[in-house]
């Protein structure tokens, strides 16, 4: 690729959608949409000049592979020339060497950023501020941005947690059990946000929560929680990954220290952490007047579930500035 670019300063990186990008690809992955791919940025001006090099000047095959292959119902080569902002307009909603506002932190998904931010590099020879710098700037939340997200999904937790007990109660295993894998969610995206890792779409959540440091006991919690056949083992599972959570966010240390044991549901036989204990914590910590004044709805991920939404930024902005109440 170097000799067709010579010249122009360029970036060249492998980022964006693929499971490649996030080291998620197996053998399975290969089998469509998939060949040699890299995202060459260059200057608006020289993006149709570089283009016609590329293609006049491609190899057919790359260690085997077809360089011109079938990619999401078109045939076309695997390299894509573009200009860095038109990419991360097209990707996010905005351009970060502009700045990050609220609104574009909180409407990006975290797929499309852990998108931006994962991946590989190969060059960057933009003038400043470079790819580099867009990624180093998406990295992760501001800390007040960051304590927000936290509160907003311990709020999850906390609208949910009695329901798998009360459900039980009243035979209805089959509610219990899908309440309980909606809170296993909820609990794997926000180890996930207190490690400071983007969670990603749901196929690859659980392999995520896997690369996480000390993530062996809460799986095997969660594990017992999904796989129990009454609503008491479940909320044994849940409990003890509850208490686990409790404990990684006081180690965080984002907020004031709290109780991470779990206790009873007012004088309901249901055993809950108390996720809005935690959300309140996260929130009195917040400094920023405009982030402490949002409602605890949270990020466009924790609005919304529609892939239709997600994957368009005008309309993932157009829902978390409703939801939220701030100005697209």
């Amino acid at each position: 690729m170097a000799p067709l670019v010579s010249g122009v300063p360029h970036a060249a990186a492998l980022i964006g959608p693929g499971s490649e990008v996030l080291a998620f690809d197996t053998a399975r992955s290969a089998d469509h949409d998939w060949g040699p791919r890299v995202l060459v940025f260059v200057a608006a001006g020289r993006v149709a000049e570089v283009e016609e090099r590329v293609v006049a000047g491609l190899p057919e095959r790359f260690r085997g592979f077809p360089t011109v292959f079938g990619y999401h119902g078109q045939v076309r080569p695997g390299v894509t020339v573009t200009e860095l902002g038109r990419w991360l307009v097209e990707r996010l909603g905005f351009d970060p060497r502009s700045g990050v506002g609220l609104l574009d932190w909180l409407s990006s998904p975290w797929q499309s950023l852990a998108e931006v931010t994962g991946g590989e590099v190969f060059h960057d020879g933009l003038a400043e501020p470079g790819l580099e710098a867009v990624r180093q700037a998406l990295r992760w939340y501001p800390a007040d941005v960051w304590r927000y997200v936290l509160a907003c999904q311990w709020r999850r937790i906390a609208q949910e947690e009695p329901f798998p007990g009360r459900c039980g109660e009243v035979g209805d295993e089959l509610g219990s059990a899908v309440v309980g894998a909606r809170l296993a969610r909820e609990v794997m995206r926000l180890a996930l946000l207190l490690r400071r890792r983007y969670p990603p779409y749901a196929k690859w959540l659980g392999s995520a929560l896997a690369r996480l440091p000390g993530s062996a006991e809460l799986g095997e919690s969660l594990g017992a929680a999904l796989a129990a056949r009454s609503w008491r083992e479940r909320e044994d599972g849940l409990a003890a990954a509850y208490g686990r959570l409790a404990a990684l966010q006081n180690r965080v240390a984002l907020a004031e220290r709290l109780d991470e044991r779990v206790r009873g549901f007012h004088d309901r036989p249901f055993r809950v952490i108390g996720g809005d204990r935690f959300a309140e914590a996260l929130m009195a910590a917040v400094s920023d007047p405009a982030v402490r004044g949002l409602p605890v709805a949270g990020c466009v991920d924790q609005v919304v579930d529609a892939v239709d939404v997600l994957t368009r930024p005008d309309r993932a902005r157009a829902v978390t500035a409703a939801a939220l109440g701030l100005t697209t």
